[in-house]
């Protein structure tokens, strides 16, 4: 009898802890990840580049937020062929995601690009305020636009992988100077000669050619 009375005590104690102790808070407070620092952008070859983002080649980019943490996102490049986004979708949070796979797919006038994760790892948190008003990303790309934040523990490895510093600013001219090349022939109205792509070109292209530059600026 004596060791029922003191399970049934015990069992009383934990009961009422439950119920005057209070909840204990999330450690990640949720209005930290939704608010990043504004980024430092510097003018170059006629582009805005936030200084210390990196880049992949498929036009994400991410910034490190702690020794593993990091925020990702799309670049201009992106936001100016897609002009006005309908909809984002986002890997769920939760999940892993390697560098080079699928994270978001952007639609935009009946279409649709898959955008590749810059780096590897879980998906810890995702812009709720992106998915509700897409304008935010084709308005503040590298802010208020953020996709989602990555647990990334190889993240100075992925690094490597990624174009960084003074390299991007050349790169992004790169991009569209080999873009208008590829437009001179078959859409020479829609070559921008110089700066970011005309706004909204990617619907405007013929589905070939859409396809052709879908493969050869977003890898997928």
């Amino acid at each position: 009898m004596s060791i029922l009375f003191v399970l049934l005590m015990f069992l009383l104690v934990i009961s009422v802890r439950c119920f005057i102790e209070p909840k204990s808070q999330p450690a990640v407070d949720a209005e930290v990840v939704a608010r990043p620092q504004p980024p430092r952008l510097k003018r170059e070859y006629g582009f805005e580049i936030p200084q210390d983002y990196c880049f992949h080649l498929g036009h994400m980019w991410v910034t490190r937020e702690g020794a593993d943490d990091a925020r990702v996102g799309v670049d201009k490049f992106v936001t100016n062929l897609m002009g006005k986004i309908d909809h984002i979708e986002i890997r769920g949070a939760n999940r892993w995601v390697r560098q080079g796979q699928k994270l978001i797919t952007l639609s935009s006038d009946g279409t649709t690009v898959d955008l590749l994760s810059p780096v590897e790892g879980v998906v810890t948190a995702v812009n709720d305020d992106v998915l509700r008003d897409p304008s935010l990303l084709t308005n503040d790309p590298y802010e208020n636009g953020w996709i989602a934040m990555v647990k990334a523990p190889d993240l100075k490895v992925n690094q490597k992988n990624l174009i960084r510093g003074s390299m991007v600013a050349p790169w992004m001219q790169n991009n569209v100077a080999r873009l208008n090349a590829m437009l001179a022939g078959p859409a020479p109205a829609l070559a921008q000669d110089g700066g970011n792509p005309i706004s909204g070109l990617l619907p405007r292209l013929t589905p070939d050619l859409r396809q052709q530059v879908v493969q050869e600026f977003f890898l997928s």
